[in-house]
Order: C-alpha cells, then structure tokens, then sequence
C-alpha cells in the first residue's frame, strides 16, 4: 500500500436492529495523519464517527457526549427531557427550554408554516400510533380519525423572551425526530472546531455531517444508497463530491419499513392523512450547511413531492437528489457538477 493513506467508512445496516442510510466516504491524505473511528450508540441509531488529527480520539469522544447531552434536552422518550416536559404539560402550562432547543423547535415550526403542516412537529400521537421502533401497528380508520385532530403544529406556541414554549391542547405532543439527527450532527460537529483535528466525519441515522477538507483542498466523496433495496450493502446510485463544512440527509421508504399482510409500510407519514406519503418518491437527499435544516428539510421534501419540495429547498439555498419509483434521478442545478450517476442499469439521470 503507497505512502496516501486510503479510508473507506461505509454507513449501513449492519448494526443489529438498526436502519440508516448506506453511505461510503472517502478521504485519501496526502500523509499519515493519526486516526480514530469511533461508534456510540443514541437518539435511537448509531453513532458513527472518523476523526483526523492530534485530538482525534478526544474529539470522538466529544462528539459522542455532545449526541447524548442533545438527546437528554430534545428526546421525547428521555425523562425531564425538555421535550417531555413540553409534552407533559400539554394544554396546562409554559415550559422553559434550553436555548438550542427552542432554536430547533422555530425551525420546526417555521417549516411546518411554510408547508402547511406538511412537515409537523406536533406529529408524536401519530408515530407513537405507528411505533416503528417497537410495535409496527397499522392503525385502523377508526384510530386515525381520533389521533389526527391533536396534530397541530399551529397549537405549539414558542416565547424566545424567556425561552419557554407550550401546546394549547391536552394529549398534543412534539417529536423532533425529522431534525434530530441532523441535529445530532450540528453538534458533533461543533465539538470538532474546539479540538486540534484536520478532517471528520459523523453519521446519524440518515444524516451525516462533514469536517475540514483534504491537504489538497479537495473535499469528501458520499455515496448516495440505492434505495430499492433493503440490502445496505446492494450498492449506492451515484457518488457526491462536497466540502467540509456542508450536510447531507436522506429521507427514504426503505428506512423503518415494515410488511404486514402483503403490503409494505415505511415511517414518512403525512400528518394530514396518518399514512405513509405515496407521491412516486422512494428517496430525498438534501445538501445544505446545517445538519438540522438538511433533516427536517429531507422529510418535508418527501411529502411535498419533488415540484413543492423544490421549490421549499431553493428557498433555503439547499440542494435536492430526488429518486422515483421509476428509476429517475433528479438533481437540483447546484450539484449537476457534483454528482455522478454510478448505477446506469436501474437509474436515469434526467436532464
């Protein structure tokens, strides 16, 4: 093997238990810069990080604690959990927040706004419903007709004064799970810029987060998963080049998916039908500078469909990969030159 250090991390399934996002990065160093791959597990998914440089290990091991301090303030499921608390008092009284996750909490609820609760973070008494984490329970008629009035995002209501926030109505609830592993990454990412560290790279789930280019000044080659299949290992459809500094979330129907009597289920839910959104997309990747926005903009994309999703992601200067069931892969004009279709036989790059 030369003198340039070649790693390959690839981001799959292979973890027990747990669906995210195939994803191959790559970095070639033009010297042999210390190294340390780390995996942690929180928020639901793993935690899979490579770091470069003096601090490599300390900068892991700052980046996993910062996933796990995120998910004690943001995860519904986490006891005095600022969103447990928010939930718990649903339809009594204002809660205070840590100032983060009001933050995440304006960029929900602006999202929600400009889709008109296409994207919804009170949409927790709906996945609750579905438990693809646990359960897998398909809801009759009767039980979404009765859980879908408690999704409004319109009845979380936010005070940046005093950093509080409440939901008017008793049984609503928040689930930050479409931003939480961007999140995740934003804050990995910052515990990077406090160490002495050349380059990174996080993954959450779907979502990864990238850190510091190549001596060279090139940057990080990600593989977009064929999302087809359920086989994490089946192959990806192209290849993205991008910079450190930059984020990308995917949102696809292989993830949480589920069969039952014949008929698959997967967990991109429309809030305003209760059931998994079936507009022809099998898959939304956004690239963007915020890990979050990347997230919740991935999910929001999906149920828009990719004509209204477009245009929601322009108006974020973010970038979009839309694939259908029909095999059509569909670049925003910003990555034309940084996406390469690798799997010609089953996919179409249109013009």
């Amino acid at each position: 093997m030369s003198k340039q250090k070649k790693i390959v991390v690839t981001l799959s399934c292979i973890l027990a238990g747990v669906v995210v996002v195939l994803a191959v990065l790559w970095a070639r160093y033009g010297y042999r810069a210390q190294s340390y791959s780390n995996t942690s597990y929180a928020m639901g998914t793993y935690i899979q990080q490579t770091t470069y440089g003096k601090e490599a290990q300390a900068a892991a091991t700052a980046g996993a604690q910062a996933v796990t301090d995120l998910e004690d303030k943001i995860s519904w499921r986490v006891d005095n959990s600022d969103i447990a608390n928010l939930n718990n008092a649903a339809g009594t009284v204002w809660k205070t927040q840590d100032s983060y996750t009001i933050s995440l909490l304006q960029m929900s609820l602006k999202l929600a706004q400009q889709t008109d609760g296409a994207f919804d973070p009170t949409v927790l008494p709906l996945t609750a419903l579905w438990d693809f984490d646990g359960k897998k329970h398909v809801p009759t008629a009767a039980e979404l007709k009765s859980i879908l009035p408690r999704i409004n995002y319109k009845d979380l209501r936010i005070n940046t004064k005093d950093n509080t926030a409440s939901l008017k109505m008793h049984y609503e609830g928040v689930d930050l799970g479409s931003i939480g592993k961007g999140a995740a990454c934003d804050k990995v990412v910052e515990a990077y810029s406090k160490k002495k560290i050349q380059a990174a790279v996080v993954a959450a789930g779907g979502s990864i987060g990238l850190y510091g280019n190549k001596p060279d000044g090139s940057g990080w080659s990600v593989a977009v998963r064929d999302p087809k299949t359920n086989d994490s290992n089946a192959g990806s459809v192209g290849l993205l080049s991008l910079e450190g500094g930059q984020y990308v979330s995917t949102s696809g129907t292989y993830e949480k998916a589920f069969t039952q009597n014949g008929k698959t289920y997967h967990h991109l839910l429309n809030p305003k039908t209760g059931i998994p959104e079936s507009n022809g997309l099998v898959s939304v990747t956004i690239v963007c500078k915020n890990g979050a926005l990347s997230d919740g903009l991935s999910t929001a994309c999906f149920v828009l469909g990719k004509e209204k999703g477009s245009a929601l992601a322009k108006s974020y200067g973010a970038e979009t990969i839309y694939i259908d069931t029909a095999g059509n892969v569909t670049v925003s004009p910003g990555l034309k030159n940084r996406f390469q279709l690798t799997n010609t036989t089953s996919y179409r790059l249109m013009k």
